[in-house]
């Protein structure tokens, strides 16, 4: 297992692996963004020079590589349970399963290299999750790590926090998407639909996605920017989707706040559930209207624009894409859906151009983020 390598050289024959949590039962890649976190990731590193072999390593529920291959039916890189890992993987990186300590210790006594590639505002959701006793997210186990990996939207958060818990070096990496599995979804669609962008609508129909599970992603922001929209230019929003939010419905406090705007009251807002984004905005949606607090780069935001849909968003990190507004300002929030709605038709080619652009920056195989990844790589081996 272990890799020698000369002084100043690269690493090079590497096998490494991305560990995948997965349950028994129903399982989708849609479930939350980890899963395409981690089939991007393995699609970039059988790229790199650096590696001879990557795989996706099964672990953390009670499925095995056989319940992997029903949402995993199309992985670029071989599925192989933890027990195959520990003597076939040189470096393993957690990101959806979080590795078993005694594991952990056993792979590095036998000179492997483990990262963890923390996706999630985990400084959050930890705090959230001991404060309101809910079930436990990340747990400091005190497992061995060489480093960790994480994104520039959780710099202010989590830098600091990765780095005091895992007693390791933090690392701030790309974001990684591809429309791949996007398009793989558009293809199943039902005759007559379509995912991409329709002009010409008289009214649109809004779409809000955040999830409403940690205070980072919620619909609230959204929610008010649709209503000084609607309070602004009563002729502009047909309907509001708030999906993610049925599990809301019946508490009190979002009730009477749900009830107070002018949206409820006119019979433009749902409050329905979880469904795959390419579905419902193929039949339903025309703008998505987007909400973050310290959670910036969101695979939503990149199936938005690149199916052309104006995007309203407070993201610092998407580039000159969508229609921004600032922070918690649900007003300019408002505004950008109006400015939408007045230019995106007129201006639909630019908008194109300008998300192609940013997109071709975040692909997995773009050649800088190879290079940047597998110059990440070479670091484990040189701070040995």
């Amino acid at each position: 297992m272990t890799v020698q390598i000369s002084s100043g050289a690269p690493a090079v024959g590497l096998r490494i692996g991305v560990s995948i949590y997965v349950r028994k039962g129903e399982q989708s890649l849609w479930e939350n963004g980890i899963y395409q976190n981690c089939l991007f990731l393995v699609m970039l590193l059988a790229r790199s020079p650096r590696v001879a072999q990557a795989y996706l390593v099964v672990g953390g529920g009670d499925g095995g590589p056989d319940e992997a291959k029903n949402f995993l039916a199309n992985s670029p890189v071989p599925l192989i349970d933890m027990n195959t890992a520990m003597s076939e993987v040189n470096v393993m990186i957690e990101m959806s399963a979080q590795l078993d300590r005694n594991w952990a210790i056993a792979f590095r006594e036998r000179g492997g290299k483990i990262v963890s590639m923390r996706v999630g505002n985990d400084y959050v959701i930890d705090i959230e999750r001991m404060i309101f006793d809910k079930p436990h997210g990340l747990l400091i186990s005190g497992a061995p790590y060489d480093e960790v990996w994480t994104l520039a939207e959780y710099e202010a958060t989590c830098v600091p926090y990765f780095g005091s818990t895992f007693r390791a070096p933090v690392k701030v990496v790309p974001h990684l998407w591809s429309p791949l599995a996007l398009d793989r979804e558009a293809a199943k669609l039902p005759e007559g639909r379509e995912f991409g962008y329709r002009s010409g609508r008289r009214r649109w129909r809004a779409g809000i996605f955040e999830p409403n599970i940690c205070m980072v992603k919620t619909s609230f922001v959204p929610m008010l920017s649709c209503e000084a929209a609607h309070r602004a230019r009563p002729d502009i929003l047909e309907h509001v989707w708030a999906y993610n939010t049925f599990h809301l419905k019946d508490h009190v406090s979002f009730n009477a706040f749900a009830c107070s705007l002018d949206i409820v009251k006119h019979g433009l807002t749902s409050f329905e559930g979880r469904f795959p984004f390419c579905q419902v905005v193929a039949a339903d949606v025309d703008v998505i209207v987007c909400h973050h607090w310290e959670n910036a780069q969101n695979y939503v935001y990149y199936e938005a624009l690149y199916g052309g849909y104006p995007l309203i968003h407070n993201s610092h990190l998407i580039g000159d894409c969508g229609y921004r507004y600032h922070d918690f300002d649900c007003e300019e929030g408002g505004r950008a859906i109006v400015r939408a709605f007045e230019e995106h038709d007129e201006n639909l080619d630019t908008y194109r151009a300008t998300a192609s652009k940013f997109l071709r920056g975040l692909d997995p195989e773009n050649e800088s983020n190879v290079r940047f990844y597998s110059e990440a790589i070479d670091a484990l081996y040189r701070t040995a």
